[in-house]
C-alpha cells in the first residue's frame, strides 16, 4: 500500500473515479468539490487530499485542511472527509493516513490537529481525545476530537 497526495498525482482523473465509487454522501461532496475546482474555496488554500492506495485501487482517503464543517472557528487544521472502503475496514488503514498527516503537521510546526465526527470509539484508537461538541455548518452538533502533535518547537518550550 502507498500514500499519495491527490494534487501531486499524475493520474487525478483515475483517483477522482475511485473517490466517486464511495457510497458516503460526504465522499460524493468531496468528489464534487474536486471535480468542479472548488475544493480550496471550501476548505482553504494549501489543503491536501491524502489517498491510501493498493495498486490502482483506492483503499482510504481523507483531507488535511484549514477548514472543515465547524465554522467559524479559530481551530485548525482539520482532518476531514475520512473514509475507508468496506473491504478494507478493520485493518487500521486509516491509521496509515493519520500517521502521514501527523508527520506533515510536525514538519509544519503544527501542535494540534482536529477532527469533527459523530463516530465514538474510532479516533480514540489513534490517540485523539474528545475536545468538545460544536455546531457544524448544517446546524447539527458534532463531536470534535483533538490530538497534540509534538513538534520540535513544542519540545523546546
Amino acid at each position: 500500500m502507498k500514500v499519495i497526495e491527490f494534487f501531486e498525482s499524475e493520474n487525478k482523473a483515475h483517483w477522482l473515479d475511485e473517490i466517486r465509487k464511495c457510497d458516503w454522501r460526504a465522499g460524493t461532496f468531496l468528489h464534487e468539490l474536486l471535480s468542479s475546482g472548488t475544493f480550496f474555496d471550501a476548505v482553504g488554500e494549501g489543503s491536501k487530499v491524502f489517498l491510501l492506495t493498493d495498486g490502482d485501487k483506492l483503499v482510504s482517503f481523507c483531507t488535511y485542511a484549514k477548514k472543515d464543517d465547524i465554522q467559524p472557528t479559530d481551530l485548525s487544521p482539520w482532518i476531514g472527509f475520512v473514509y475507508t472502503f468496506p473491504e478494507y475496514r478493520g485493518k487500521r488503514c486509516m491509521g496509515v493516513l493519520l500517521d502521514e498527516i501527523e508527520e506533515l503537521a510536525k514538519k509544519e510546526d503544527i501542535s494540534k490537529i482536529y477532527i469533527s465526527t459523530n463516530h465514538v470509539g474510532l479516533y480514540e484508537k489513534y490517540g485523539y481525545r474528545l475536545f468538545g461538541e460544536m455546531e457544524s455548518i448544517d446546524g447539527e452538533m458534532s463531536r470534535v476530537y483533538m490530538k497534540r502533535v509534538y513538534t520540535l518547537t513544542a519540545r523546546v518550550k
